[in-house]
């Protein structure tokens, strides 16, 4: 059984993979947070700032924040963004 230890270096690994992301976010004004690791290795983001409501979050989240998260900590089988605006 994984214990929080585990879980916590692992969402360190997290945060540093989103770390490489983050100046581009910042520079629109925008950012990303860690809501939660499940216990079946889910993680859950939240866009924040200009990035909550940005047309191309949905872009930006797909190819930037879970290509970065899912390469970065092989453990995550899942990337999921809580507020992810539609460009549809």
């Amino acid at each position: 059984m994984e214990t929080a230890v585990g879980n916590s270096e692992i969402i360190e690994r997290i945060e540093k993979a989103l770390n490489g992301i983050r100046p581009y976010l910042e520079a629109d004004g925008g950012n990303v947070k860690v809501l939660e690791l499940t216990d079946d290795r889910v993680v859950r983001l939240e866009l924040v700032g200009a990035c909550g409501s940005c047309p191309m979050s949905a872009m930006t989240f797909k190819a930037g924040l879970e290509e970065a998260v899912l390469k970065a900590v092989p453990e995550v089988i899942k990337v999921e963004a809580v507020n992810i605006t539609s460009p549809f």
